[in-house]
């Protein structure tokens, strides 16, 4: 089975993406931050990365940047799900390494669209 791992500050956000991605066959990870995403990475690399831009201690777009550098850390997909909507931004991400790009609201539609489209399912 694949693993996933939700890195987001808001709890809600984090068993919202969960359900929503067991319930399309992949085993879940969960993260508050980025520093706590790079340590689960090191631990065990996942093989996507559900990311939100704007959290505490490490944003989303730094912990890419350390995990494109890290042993491995070429092979998750990483999708990010964020508010942030301004086209600057989502090339940033992009440019980044991101492999694709969710708006927040989300639903499990969108989640298994992109999930398709990034070719994990």
């Amino acid at each position: 089975m694949k693993t996933c791992l939700v890195v987001d500050d808001s709890r809600v956000i984090r068993k919202v993406a969960r359900r929503i991605l067991e319930d399309i066959g992949f085993d879940i990870a969960e993260a508050s931050d980025g520093l706590e995403a790079l340590a689960w990475c090191r631990a065990a690399m996942p093989d996507a990365v559900l990311l939100d831009w704007n959290m505490p201690v490490m944003t989303g777009i730094e912990f890419l940047k350390i995990l494109r550098a890290e042993p491995g850390g070429e092979r998750p997909t990483v999708v990010f799900c964020t508010v942030e909507n301004d086209v600057d931004r989502i090339r940033e991400a992009l440019d980044c390494g991101a492999d694709e790009y969710i708006m927040k609201p989300f639903d499990g539609d969108i989640i298994a669209v992109k999930f398709a489209e990034a070719g994990l399912t």
